[in-house]
């Protein structure tokens, strides 16, 4: 779909940006009739600061080509963390810039005084985190009164952030008439709950579930030796030489520790972890926007709201947690029809998780050895050639200089000595032995026939409905994750599943009847681990038929004991001694 606006100046502005084709969820919120409230299902990436930025322009500009002078903010948008508000800042000012919105910015780690001062000289809209946006109100800082739209940008993070009594508190300051925007990358119990109080007649719009999102993102998975986890990572560096790399480890010692050792290698490398202060932070996005530094190391949680415009290679270099975050880890790159390069380090023992996490996320990723020192020098040699400094026209004094050395040296010398000043601004390459076994995904072929067993806890119900996903042991199906997953996507409690029996290509299982329906439809919901779950007949439909054993135990004792031998325990006869 190409861009239809209305508004002359904010066409002027997409065309400036070469925005000519409109994402899924641009297209999604652009189709929703102008004075009605949304809820937004859409990921991390897939275009939404501008999806809502174009969305409540019509609610802000009244059929004005232009916004009038500025006073109490028109619109309000309310981000989890600092980077992603700043980010959102960023968009719309760019979006708005020919229509001559005002924007401020009112974040955490900011001085409060300066902020309170550009509220007060007036704006049309407001970009911040919950925290400080009440903070404001508190104070009387910031006036709601004239509030047309709100916009709650990724809910679900400000929720797991523990904003909830925040944002309900900011809501509650709002005009009743304000239009209000929901997006979400989930949909759990608490934001629906939250856009059932807060929203009047909202429209859903579910574009969560669409892939297109990461269709640029290609997924690695690389065969290491875990006391070569690092020198893996460092390879890969070098060897997909991104503008912009992010690391990501699972906690914050890991996180130390790999950054002062690419920072012993030579790479321009930052840290971004939970302990760090918020100027050490903005000091170290501050050096990865600027090309002062070109490679961040982070833990899950400091990298949330992080948006990186020329990020390509995202490195695990510990498996997440789980497909979910495996997603939004590699969603950080590939954004907006540039390509990205996921990779995922995989030690020996931990090859039938990371098969798990890219089956349940619904990607295919090439299966592979860490780049060699073969393979990395042949690139250098290809990027040597093409290096400005040799492509670039040169000056004359730069000629005339060359002229001294040519009459000084012999070319063989000048040209060693120019290979010599290349490698050496380069940060080292590790030898690294090649992965024993096929460069092919690890297949795990159980027996074909009876399900998989299942840990105790779980017994049949009595009322229960009967359910099946598409999802078993081709797929590495397996109760220790299945459970959960259910649970936590389903919106029930173990204690409302009962049997769960696993096929070769299927899991059937049990939900109380009682909550049945709230459970599918939470199964239904975009976001999170991408299964489908339909509901069978009574009594469990048609099953897979377990294949008897070869060999059976009989049900019962013969009838007539078999000479010598008690139905009960056995007696042993003592062998008379010889006389």
């Amino acid at each position: 779909m190409t861009f239809s606006i209305a508004s002359p100046a904010l066409s002027r502005a997409l065309s400036e940006r070469n925005y000519s084709e409109a994402t899924a969820v641009q297209s999604a919120v652009l189709e929703a009739p102008a004075d009605r409230d949304v809820i937004v299902s859409a990921q991390t990436g897939s275009g939404k600061t501008v999806a809502y930025g174009l969305a409540i322009a019509p609610t802000l500009l009244c059929g004005n080509e232009t916004f009038a002078g500025a006073g109490a903010p028109l619109a309000l948008v309310i981000a989890p963390t600092r980077e992603l508000a700043l980010q959102v800042e960023r968009e719309l000012q760019w979006l708005y810039l020919y229509a001559g919105a005002k924007i401020v910015a009112c974040v955490g780690g900011m001085d409060p005084r300066q902020e309170r001062r550009r509220l007060e000289a007036g704006a049309h809209i407001v970009v911040g985190t919950p925290g400080r946006l009440r903070d404001h109100i508190e104070r009387n800082g910031l006036d709601l009164s004239a509030l047309a739209a709100i916009v709650l940008d990724e809910a679900d993070e400000m929720l797991d952030l523990g904003f909830r009594e925040d944002l309900e508190f900011i809501l509650d300051a709002t005009p009743p008439t304000r239009r209000t925007l929901l997006f979400s990358a989930t949909m759990p119990k608490a934001i629906v709950a939250l856009a059932r109080r807060y929203q009047r007649d909202a429209l859903r719009i579910e574009v969560g579930g669409d892939t297109s999102g990461h269709a640029d993102i290609d997924y690695r998975a690389i065969r290491v030796a875990p006391k070569e986890i690092e020198h893996a990572v460092v390879n890969l560096l070098r060897f997909v030489e991104a503008q912009t790399a992010m690391v990501f480890c699972n906690t914050r010692e890991a996180v130390r520790h790999l950054q002062a050792t690419l920072q012993e290698r030579g790479f321009a490398a930052v840290l971004l972890s939970g302990e760090l202060s918020q100027h050490e932070r903005n000091r170290a996005m501050q050096a990865l926007r600027d090309g002062r530094a070109r490679v961040c190391v982070a833990t899950d949680v400091a990298a949330r709201g992080i948006d990186l415009p020329n990020l390509e290679l995202v490195i695990h270099a510990e498996l997440p947690t789980d497909a979910e975050t495996l997603q939004h880890r590699s969603g950080r790159t590939g954004r907006a029809g540039r390509k990205g390069v996921s990779a995922l380090l995989v030690p020996r023992s931990r090859e039938r998780r990371a098969a798990q996490l890219l089956a349940i996320a619904g990607v295919q990723a090439q299966w592979g050895g860490p780049p060699t020192l073969a393979e990395i020098a042949e690139l250098d040699r290809q990027r040597m050639l093409r290096d400005p400094a040799l492509t670039e026209e040169a000056s004359d004094e730069d000629r005339e200089l060359g002229r001294q050395l040519l009459a000084e040296r012999a070319p063989e010398d000048i040209a060693a000595a120019l290979v010599r000043l290349y490698r050496a601004r380069l940060p080292g390459v590790e030898d690294i032995e090649a992965p024993s076994g096929p460069m092919t995904p690890p297949s795990f072929e159980p027996r074909a026939g009876a399900p998989a067993r299942v840990p105790k806890g779980p017994r049949a119900m009595p009322d229960a409905v009967w359910f099946r996903m598409d999802v078993g042991r081709k797929r590495n199906a397996d109760p220790k994750w299945l459970l959960p997953m259910l649970c936590r996507k389903g919106g029930v409690t173990r204690q409302d599943i009962g049997v769960i029996r696993i096929y070769d290509h299927e899991t059937q299982f049990e939900v109380s009847e009682a909550v049945a329906h709230n459970f599918l439809a939470g199964m239904r919901r975009p976001g999170g681990d991408q299964v489908r779950v339909e509901r069978m007949d009574a009594g469990g439909g048609e099953r897979e038929r377990p294949k008897k054993k070869k060999f059976e135990k009989r049900a019962g004792p013969p009838q007539q004991p078999q000479e010598g031998v008690a139905t009960g325990k056995p007696k042993f006869k003592k062998k008379k001694k010889n006389a």
